[in-house]
């Protein structure tokens, strides 16, 4: 927990105040802690005619708006999949620059399909810190299939927590798809756990997490401070 809480104290400082941290942030963050996140590299205004030369992650690649304004990415159209090359990307960028509020641009390899879950924290009014998980897509939209339990989480209880959800069984591999691996997941459960119960963080948001059967990878992720 010493080395989170310095580079939690760390971020909280260079914030200057500023509620949220920016993907990218977070993001380092994440990798710094252990957690695995798509290679990536942000890129600023300033950088945007430079992108053939600093931009070295293979295609096919996902481009994202990055603002301390924009709360929805979808909602303002603000996410690029799929693209193959150069000339897709220097206009993806463009476009997602001209958004209102655009600070930068966040470019990942984009990531082979898994089975997405998310997870997440609060410090709730009543309990304190709280951890989150559940299936993403539809699971979490439609049925609500979530579970929670009180932070800092050990390894059992994280494992305790995955096994709640109705739907556990396609973690442990259903209709002849395999098993993803539970161990990268404890580990991610874990580490949420110990950063909203850390005093610098007020909620945290990895969603979707993309799980296979060897390792799991962060796609997205929000945290906002606690100032």
């Amino acid at each position: 927990m010493k080395v989170q809480h310095e580079l939690l104290k760390a971020l909280v400082e260079k914030r200057e105040g500023k509620g949220a941290l920016l993907e990218h942030e977070v993001k380092r963050l994440l990798k710094e802690l252990g957690i695995a996140v798509p290679e990536g590299i942000f890129v600023s205004k300033g950088q945007a005619d430079r992108i053939s030369r600093i931009v070295n992650i293979p295609y096919p690649l996902v481009a994202k708006v990055s603002s301390s304004t924009i709360i929805s990415k979808s909602e303002v159209k603000g996410v690029r999949i799929g693209i193959k090359n150069e000339d897709e990307l220097k206009k993806s960028v463009a476009e997602l620059l001209d958004l209102k509020g655009a600070g930068g641009v966040l470019i990942e390899q984009m990531q082979p399909k898994g089975l997405e879950v998310i997870t997440g924290g609060i410090i709730d009014e009543q309990f304190g810190p709280v951890v989150m998980f559940g299936l993403g897509g539809v699971f979490v939209e439609l049925f609500k299939d979530v579970s929670f339990a009180l932070a800092p989480l050990k390894r059992e209880d994280a494992l305790w927590l995955i096994k709640q959800i109705k739907g556990y069984r396609l973690l442990e591999g259903y209709r002849g798809e395999p098993p993803v691996d539970i161990d990268s997941l404890v580990n991610i459960l874990v580490t949420v756990s110990e950063l909203i119960s850390s005093g610098f963080v007020k909620e945290i948001d990895l969603n979707p997490v993309a799980l296979y059967p060897a390792g799991a990878v962060v796609l997205d992720a929000k945290v906002s401070l606690a100032l």
